[in-house]
């Protein structure tokens, strides 16, 4: 029985070692195409369109169309973009970060009042 658990502890434990995080960055030495136009659909309310892509999958360029995505108030919308240094590219998936809570277009930390109910 001891050795049963054992043996399930040791399997479950080599697991996780194998496992590579979400967040890790690949680098391909290939460019990604140029992007294909896209016709962006009418605005949608407390949404924020995600621009078309190229994703490395497959060890090839895959197109992602572009999509809504529903905003997080207080937070800005990184766009996916690919990034080139020293020959190699990596990818910056779509984000959000941190900006302008009260949506007057003033970056929070830029901001005197960066929670005004009343802005225009």
């Amino acid at each position: 029985m001891i050795r049963k658990i054992l043996a399930a502890a040791l399997l479950a434990a080599s697991i996780g070692t194998l496992a590579t995080p979400a967040s890790a960055v690949v680098y391909v030495r290939v460019a990604p195409p140029e992007l294909r136009a896209e016709t962006v659909p009418e605005p949608r309310r407390n949404h924020t369109w995600r621009a078309g892509h190229w994703e490395w999958r497959g060890n090839r360029h895959h197109w992602v169309r572009g999509a809504w995505v529903r905003d997080r108030p207080g937070y800005r919308y990184n766009q996916p973009q690919w990034v080139e240094s020293n020959g190699r590219w990596s990818m910056q998936r779509g984000s959000w970060a941190r900006g302008d809570r009260d949506g007057d277009g003033v970056r929070n930390s830029q901001d005197r009042a960066p929670n005004n109910p009343n802005r225009n």
